[in-house]
């Protein structure tokens, strides 16, 4: 149309995220037709839909593009070795110590499996390697000072690289740390544990809090067996008492009709005494009586 403007506009840029699969990757921007004078209304119809500019590719996201996305982050997730040490250790100069080193991985142990100790001196800012284990092979590193003091311990089968080392001193005091790979899953954090050297070693708070607890349980479990003995002796010898006097009882009652029997049988031969002893002093004093009377009759 005569007197009409016309600009070329560009869509603002929007984010595969505004469109619900991911954020972080963009698409190109649209182009298109926009009027630019009043003169222009109407021109491209009652709904004028924006116009892209040749070669400008499609506003919406490509699904072989989401589908890789989605397989390559959901279908195949990345499997992370997980390595396990003791947070820290103490010894005593001259003695030995054990340094544990475990790992759990989703693959099965391979033959290619390895252990890498390092160690990094107490204020020291650069690792050394120390000790390694490769090809069912345990390595020694001829630098440093534990060279002839490293002991493998270990068991690859039973996922453990555990080492050990002898005639501490108070020089090896510092930071060790284990790295282990199990091909194909050698994607992991190493795992650190700290060693501390004393000239005795002293006695862990948890230790003394333990040895206190079970001190404290073993004398309260000490006067339950007491209580439970002597209340099991009393108990026993209320019983016994309880049995005697029962005893008692049925031996008294037991005489007393005895005593009551002999009594009754004994009861008519008294009478029969005291019956006779009557009839004899009657019989007596009327003898006495009639010599008496005779004699004065004589007179």
């Amino acid at each position: 149309m005569p007197g009409c403007n016309w600009l070329l506009a560009q869509d603002s840029p929007l984010t595969l995220g505004s469109r619900g699969i991911l954020s972080g990757f963009q698409e190109p921007p649209a182009q298109f037709l926009v009027p630019h004078s009043p003169n222009c209304a109407g021109a491209l119809g009652p709904s004028p839909a924006p116009a892209m500019a040749p070669g400008a590719p499609s506003s919406s996201p490509s699904p072989i593009l989401a589908a890789l996305l989605f397989s390559s982050l959901v279908l195949s997730p990345v499997q992370a070795i997980v390595v396990y040490t003791d947070k820290e250790v103490h010894g005593a100069v001259g003695s030995q110590v054990t340094l544990y080193c475990s790992f759990w991985s989703s693959e099965w142990v391979s033959d290619d499996l390895s252990f890498t100790w390092r160690y990094q001196p107490e204020g020291g800012r650069d690792a050394i390697s120390i000790f390694h284990y490769a090809k069912g092979q345990p390595y020694i590193d001829e630098v440093g000072t534990f060279k002839e003091r490293i002991q493998w311990v270990g068991d690859p089968h039973r996922k453990d690289g555990s080492i050990v080392i002898h005639n501490l001193d108070y020089s090896d005091n510092g930071t060790f740390t284990c790295d282990v790979k199990n091909p194909p899953d050698i994607v992991g954090k190493t795992s650190q544990v700290t060693l501390y050297v004393f000239e005795k070693v002293p006695t862990r708070y948890g230790v003394v809090l333990g040895a206190v607890i079970g001190g404290v349980l073993g004398v309260v479990l000490l006067a339950l067996l007491l209580f439970y003995l002597i209340r099991y002796c009393w108990l026993r010898r209320q019983a016994a008492l309880q049995r005697r006097l029962s005893a008692m009882e049925k031996g008294k009652l037991h005489k007393t009709a005895k005593d009551s029997s002999k009594r009754g049988r004994q009861t008519p031969v008294l009478y029969a005494m005291l019956d006779h002893s009557r009839s004899t002093k009657a019989a007596s004093e009327k003898k006495t009586k009639g010599l008496g009377e005779s004699r004065k009759d004589k007179k």
